[in-house]
């Protein structure tokens, strides 16, 4: 397989990742539309060997990528979850197929929740910087001990106790200086 000159190896990856997506986005549709309810289930349950074919063919697709320094973890997480719906999908194949559609409703959880795997593990791969950017922000510490943050806690706790005694004892004005004291730890403290 020829690649353009100048091509970087993460480009190289992202784009044979692309030509497996196109594939593989059409066939978890109809898988999940498969396993929308038990009416579709019996409907298209004759679809589900060459649906699970093709999950099995984008498995082996996946396991002849080499991910690039940095993506092999969310590679392998979707190599395997490739497999896993694979697998979830001959199960509720051969319960169809074996005993029925109310037997094989019985899986269907547990089957579109291996579907969402491949979903999830695509998402990560984009997380690792293939096909999306990630922005990362650094959070400095606060320098020094913030005396706002404790004074607004104050206020909160004293006018939360304010509040919670003036109903109990039914003096509104102790309660209302409850909630103008949880008002004040607004003013007080301004991120």
């Amino acid at each position: 397989m020829g690649y353009a000159s100048g091509t970087t190896e993460r480009e190289r990856y992202a784009s044979a990742l692309a030509g497996l997506w196109e594939s593989l986005a059409s066939t978890l549709a109809r898988l999940e539309a498969v396993a929308a309810d038990e009416r579709t289930l019996g409907d298209g349950g004759g679809q589900l060997p060459v649906l699970q074919n093709r999950l099995h063919w984008a498995g082996e697709l996946v396991a002849g990528i080499e991910p690039p320094p940095g993506a092999e973890r969310a590679h392998a997480e979707l190599a395997a979850a490739l497999e896993a719906a694979r697998d979830a999908t001959g199960e509720v194949r051969e319960a169809f197929e074996g005993e029925g559609v109310a037997t094989a409703w019985r899986l269907v959880h547990e089957w579109r929740g291996a579907l969402f795997g491949v979903r999830l593990a695509r998402h990560r791969l984009g997380l690792t910087g293939l096909g999306t950017q990630v922005v990362t922000r650094t959070v400095e510490p606060p320098a020094g001990f913030n005396w706002s943050a404790a004074l607004a806690t104050a206020l909160v706790v004293a006018g939360t106790a304010a509040f919670a005694a003036g109903a109990i004892a039914v003096l509104w004005p102790v309660w209302a200086l409850g909630l103008a004291l949880v008002a004040a730890s607004f003013l007080v403290y301004q991120p």
